[in-house]
């Protein structure tokens, strides 16, 4: 054990932490100073100086490379990762996580197929934010909602498989999103208020608290479920455990990911959403209604949280306060993403996937790694806003 200590001062005397700190204070002031992009330099500061210490954090600074490309991020992510794992080998060397293979694995399968569902919600929020170029506090509700109105359409209208009920769900979540917008935001974009940010938060803030605790009072505390899409509670493939319920909503999480691909790039609607988000007073010009896309954006957000909790019920019980969560996880999503990216929000959902099942799993006293999930995405939300604070895939505004 005594070598172990001696290994974790080296790294801690020649990386880690303290060579972090230094690398993101220290490089973005050297590229600001030669007149180059400062922000990516923090990012790979940080990482360098974990993983490298001096030997990286050193040479940038004389050389000021071009940092802005992909693979400086993915290198040096990938080494931090790597260094991290060794440590935790190194002083965890009974957890289940160094000394099997395949319960790693089966970790990472249960958390890519949860990141797609998380990657739906943030994309949904992340769709609000381009266009309208606000955060939805309500966003978590009308995930919420959308569980609820699966449950009430499968036990009192029809005996179908829960499959059925997430376009019902997404229908509902989506009108009940547009006469919010057209009641609530479209004054605001008017120039009906004097302070637009306040007021966004404020009245998506209060219409979410309407939402959960109307539905608490509706329903009360207790928690339902559905019947699940597969009878098969799981199956191999290869040496990896599949749990079937979670790989079909995952796989809704890429249709509807796919579905809104396509919608945005392949029809005029789509094409009008995204002229508004670049500029709203040229598509104006071009005869696009900044309005209605605005109204059509948040429409679309809500039914995407709408479905996600209609894809989710048949796998974890439900009560009003999952919105809470929900809410936390789009948050971290889009701000690890970037805001207004939607391929960023499809990779911040699923790195938040794998954090959670891989922290949660790995964490040394199984009995508190489920209760302590929430905090390995909260984790990763402090550290994307100190080395980079625009997201993966973000943009300075």
């Amino acid at each position: 054990m005594g070598k172990t200590y001696v290994i974790v001062f080296l790294w801690l005397l020649l990386a880690g932490p303290i060579w972090a700190a230094i690398g993101a204070w220290w490089l973005p002031r050297v590229y600001r100073r030669k007149g180059l992009e400062d922000a990516p330099a923090r990012m790979i500061g940080g990482l360098g100086g974990f993983t490298l210490g001096p030997f990286l954090v050193l040479p940038l600074r004389y050389f000021t490379p071009e940092v802005s490309r992909w693979y400086w991020g993915a290198g040096t992510g990938i080494l931090a990762a790597v260094e991290l794992y060794g440590l935790f080998a190194l002083l965890q060397p009974e957890n289940l996580c160094v000394t099997n293979p395949n319960y790693v694995a089966n970790q990472a399968a249960n958390g890519l197929t949860i990141g797609f569902i998380y990657a739906l919600i943030g994309v949904g929020l992340t769709l609000i934010y381009s266009i309208q170029g606000i955060i939805s506090f309500t966003h978590g509700q009308f995930y919420m909602l959308g569980g609820y109105i699966s449950y009430y359409f499968l036990n009192s209208f029809l005996k179908v498989n829960p499959i059925f009920a997430i376009p019902v769900a997404g229908l509902v979540t989506l009108v009940i999103g547009a006469v919010f917008d057209k009641l609530f935001l479209s004054p605001m974009h008017k120039g009906g208020v004097e302070r637009v940010g306040e007021y966004a938060i404020l009245v998506t803030f209060g219409f979410g608290f309407f939402l959960e605790y109307t539905t608490l009072a509706i329903v009360g505390p207790f928690p339902h479920k559905v019947s699940p899409y597969l009878k098969t509670k799981s199956f191999k493939l290869f040496s990896i455990s599949l749990i079937p319920n979670r790989l079909v909503a995952a796989a809704v999480g890429v249709a509807l990911i796919l579905g809104l691909t396509y919608f945005l790039y392949r029809t005029w609607w789509g094409k009008g959403l995204r002229a508004v988000s670049m500029n709203k007073q040229a598509a104006a010009i071009a005869g696009i209604n900044p309005l209605n896309m605005n109204t059509l954006a948040f429409s679309i957000g809500t039914m995407l949280a709408g479905m996600s909790g209609a894809a989710m019920i048949p796998i974890f019980s439900w009560v009003p306060g999952v919105g809470a969560a929900a809410s936390r996880r789009s948050y971290v999503i889009i701000v690890l993403g970037g805001l207004g990216s939607v391929p960023g929000a499809l990779v911040g959902g699923l790195i938040l996937g794998l954090v959670e099942a891989l922290g949660a799993g790995c964490y040394p006293d199984p009995s508190k790694g489920a209760a302590y999930r929430d905090v390995f995405g909260l984790i990763i939300f402090a550290l994307i806003l100190l080395l980079k604070p625009t997201g993966l895939f973000g943009r300075r505004r």
